[in-house]
């Protein structure tokens, strides 16, 4: 049998594609499809709040929000390698906003410049985070080019908790124990063929771990409550819109699909809602990770195939009825 493979190459000119840091890329990246993908490779997920946001005599190229916390999140572009013009930028957004992500999105990172977002790593408090984001285009033969968002620096969450004394020292140890725990169920879904796209596992939300499904209706997620003993697989919807149609008209519906109880929660506070489903467990019991797993693996599954057939049913509904 003859096997014939494609040959994988990296894009070096960027403006190739994104002729403009602002009228091209930034407005490709504000798409929501994308900024999912920069969302699925940083662990943080992001909600688009306005393309050049002012802050006083400057404009940020892309000012976010955390989904679960209405953090801020700043992003910064730069097509080029970096430079202490950008650098200072980033901090002068991030003081603007109060924001507590700065995202700096590159050509190429200079040592300097990446030694630096290290050293604000290491040195600002657990609550303000940098990344420094290598922006790659591949392709393989004459296939469209595929963008790769290449993390090279990003915060050291256990250092950070380990200055605070021992209360964080506590949940730093907490942490590696969610990380592991994650990145093996990671390895069990794909030992058994899961149809879940089980990315890594992050060192900033180690214990909410997402499943993209694929649509920006909303997302699968994995939370792991150390501190109560709940393992929970939640569905959340971006906007409450088609999840109170659900709640209201297909809640028999969907509840029919699980075993367990689900829970809706309208999350008054927050702009999205959650379905959810949750059960016992103990992190230490390292002998009942794989059942963990299997309940994980069977109620993932069951939200992503089920509740995008749902939404589409809530949207038909909303359809008829106006």
């Amino acid at each position: 049998m003859t096997i014939n493979l494609g040959k994988l190459k990296r894009i070096d000119n960027l403006r190739a594609i994104w002729e403009n840091e602002q009228t091209d890329f930034s407005k490709w990246l504000s798409k929501e499809e994308n900024l999912e993908l920069l969302s699925e490779e940083i662990g943080i997920n992001l909600s688009l709040q306005e393309t050049e946001a002012r802050t006083g005599s400057f404009y940020i190229d892309i000012l976010a929000t955390e989904v679960e916390t209405g953090k801020k999140v700043v992003i910064e572009n730069q097509l080029e390698k970096t430079n202490h013009d950008h650098l200072g930028k980033i901090i002068t957004y991030a003081s603007g906003y109060e924001a507590e992500y700065i995202i700096w999105i590159v050509k190429d990172f200079r040592e300097e410049h990446k030694q630096a977002l290290d050293w604000l790593n290491e040195n600002t408090n657990e609550k303000i985070n940098f990344f420094g984001i290598k922006m790659e285009l591949w392709q393989i033969d004459t296939s469209k080019y595929a963008p790769k968002f290449n993390i090279i620096s990003q915060p050291n969450q256990w250092s950070k908790a380990l200055r605070g004394g021992k209360k964080s020292t506590t949940l730093s140890e907490i942490g590696v124990k969610q990380i592991n725990f994650i990145e093996e169920f990671r390895a069990y879904c794909t030992e058994n063929e899961s149809t879940l796209q089980v990315g890594k596992a992050q060192n900033s939300t180690p214990a909410y771990y997402t499943i993209g499904i694929g649509m920006s209706e909303g997302w699968v997620a994995v939370k792991l409550n150390t501190g109560k003993n709940i393992l929970k697989v939640d569905f959340y919807f971006v906007d409450k819109e088609y999840y109170s149609i659900i709640k209201q008209e297909f809640k028999n519906e969907t509840e029919a699909f699980f075993n367990n109880k689900l829970v809706f929660d309208d999350m008054e506070k927050y702009k999205g809602a959650v379905i959810s489903t949750s059960t016992k467990f103990k992190i230490d019991n390292q002998s009942q990770w794989k059942t963990y797993f299997e309940w994980i693996r069977t109620n993932a599954e069951i939200m992503q195939k089920q509740i995008p057939d749902l939404i589409k049913n809530a949207k038909e509904f909303l359809t008829t009825t106006a």
